[in-house]
């Protein structure tokens, strides 16, 4: 496994806040920005005939996409009588591939827009509604002139989507911004917003191609790194910090370079975290060498103690309880797993497999988060259903 040197933290330790675990996927970035941009502003002043009483209100609709690494994804949110969130008339849509897959035919990144508004539009019906798109790590880690000729792209199409649309609502988002989203969005799902800043939960999220680490904290931060945010008349200081290149896909990519650095038996690479009877070819692929390397080493990390959560294993079950159950899975044969999972691949098995190994490396090896921990609580969605 890659080597992922524990950053140091030589800070005095803060009050006790608790930390959230894992987040798979950008969904909870989506949800926020929605939130906070969208569904929960009020409308602005202007000269308007008498409002219609609360029941009979029509529903407003936001459109979200979620630029991510694999994938981008169209999120439709909803909010009813008073503002409140409209479950039942919100929905995601995802598509394949993500948008830096187009780095070397930017003028097509538009195009795999086009199933995500279509979706929107049957979903919005004929009300008004804006749409914006975030996208996230792996145009990060494209050059300026990639990320802006795949945004002009995405922005002639969303012009002629028939949302409302400006230029700027079309954008690549920091790190630490990415970050900040998903801590609002999970803390405000779990009611803890408004209130005290210490029983707000933190958040460990893990991308495709970079990891967020973000939760309040009471210790002087470098300025990079600490952005205030205001809620309900409560003021929070927050520690975000971005680990480009530390997402589970490009872990795992920079493992596969790894692996193919070594001999290899006819060819194959063998590899440990995957389960048996796993095989690969040996692929020879060069990346970019402008592609920016991000490490742990030498980078500021508060001390993010506490408990943490990470769903699909039993509350307050410790990371060495994750370690036995990852093992457990990945130690059976590979027929076995097709068996019990005809619907997933060979390699869905070797993300999942080399995820339960990464995941523990990222938490505990490089953030150290202890291994028996009781206090820890993990919920979380398995890749498997």
């Amino acid at each position: 496994m890659p080597d992922l040197t524990k950053p140091p933290s030589p800070r005095p330790r803060r009050r006790r806040c608790r930390l959230c675990g894992i987040c798979l996927g950008t969904a909870l970035l989506a949800l926020l920005v929605s939130s906070l941009a969208h569904l929960f502003s009020p409308p602005q002043p202007q000269p308007q005939p008498p409002r219609p009483s609360p029941s009979s209100s029509p529903p407003r609709f936001a459109v979200i996409i979620d630029g991510g690494s694999t994938g981008s994804r169209a999120h439709v949110f909803a909010t009813g009588p008073g503002g409140r969130p409209d479950l039942a008339r919100s929905a995601v849509m995802r598509v394949t591939p993500g948008l830096s897959s187009f780095a070397d035919e930017p003028a097509r990144a538009g195009d795999s827009l086009r199933p995500l508004i279509n979706f929107a539009r049957e979903k919005v019906g004929g009300a008004a509604a804006e749409v914006r798109l975030m996208a996230t790590a792996g145009l990060r880690l494209q050059e300026g002139r990639v990320q802006e000729a795949i945004l002009s792209s995405c922005r002639d199409v969303l012009r002629a989507s028939g949302f409302r649309f400006e230029d700027s609502w079309a954008e690549v988002i920091p790190g630490s911004d990415e970050g900040i989203y998903a801590w609002v969005a999970a803390n405000y799902a779990l009611g803890t917003l408004g209130g005290d800043p210490h029983k707000t939960i933190g958040i460990i999220e893990l991308g495709g191609a970079s990891a967020q680490l973000t939760f309040v904290s009471d210790e002087v931060l470098p300025p990079e790194l600490s952005r205030n945010f205001t809620f309900g008349g409560t003021t929070y200081t927050l520690y975000s910090n971005s680990f480009l290149n530390f997402g589970q896909n490009a872990a795992q990519e920079s493992f596969r370079e790894i692996l193919r650095s070594k001999d290899s038996k006819n060819g194959t690479l063998v590899d440990p975290c995957a389960p048996k009877g796993y095989s690969r070819i040996k692929e020879v692929i060069s990346r970019p060498s402008s592609a920016s390397k991000s490490k742990l080493e030498n980078q500021f990390a508060d001390s993010g103690d506490g408990d943490f959560t990470f769903f699909g294993l039993k509350q307050s079950s410790s990371l060495s309880d994750f370690v036995l159950a990852g093992e457990q899975f990945c130690n059976k044969d590979l027929s076995t797993l097709r068996q019990m999972y005809p619907n997933r691949s060979d390699d869905d098995f070797s993300r999942y497999c080399f995820s339960s190994a990464y995941i523990v490396a990222l938490l505990h090896d490089s953030l150290g988060v202890p291994l028996d921990d009781k206090r820890q609580e993990y919920h979380g969605t398995s890749i498997f259903r």
